[in-house]
């Protein structure tokens, strides 16, 4: 049994999500929930608003500003696996990758690569989503305490 999911409050999110192969759509929308999940456990978050960029699913901290954008998506030449996108201007997939140097695999600056075939490491994956919703309230109290 599947845990609650949040409704789709997007017409358009939910029309992609309907288009990816029937596996990858499982889990993305567990990610999706991840997503979520970590939201309403991160204090000053706030709700989330999900929306489209890039054509792909986007999750925003709108109403408190507190984080950085976090996309998810598949595409037919990613093959095997799905990403968990950051903005790439940020300094987010180095601190994960020093944070989870092995449990994770990365593309660059601006992505996690999860494989379909392997379960998603939740733990993980959960503090880099809760890193990103706080990415901005934290460099603000970071640059606060420096001055």
């Amino acid at each position: 049994m599947r845990p609650k999911r949040n409704p789709f409050n997007n017409p358009a999110v939910e029309a992609v999500f309907n288009n990816y192969p029937a596996d990858i759509r499982a889990q993305l929308l567990d990610l999706r929930q991840l997503v979520f999940d970590a939201a309403a456990a991160t204090t000053g978050v706030g709700e989330i608003e999900e929306t489209l960029r890039w054509g792909e699913p986007s999750y925003l901290t709108t109403q408190s500003k507190s984080g950085s954008i976090v996309r998810m998506h598949w595409k037919p030449a990613d093959g095997d696996s799905y990403r968990l996108y950051f903005h790439c201007q940020t300094n987010l997939v180095a601190t994960f990758r020093e944070l989870y140097p092995t449990e994770l695999r990365y593309d660059g600056n601006r992505s996690i690569a999860i494989s379909r075939r392997e379960p998603i490491p939740v733990d993980a994956l959960r503090h880099c989503v809760m890193l990103a919703l706080t990415y901005r309230s934290s460099r603000k109290a970071r640059n606060r305490a420096n001055q």
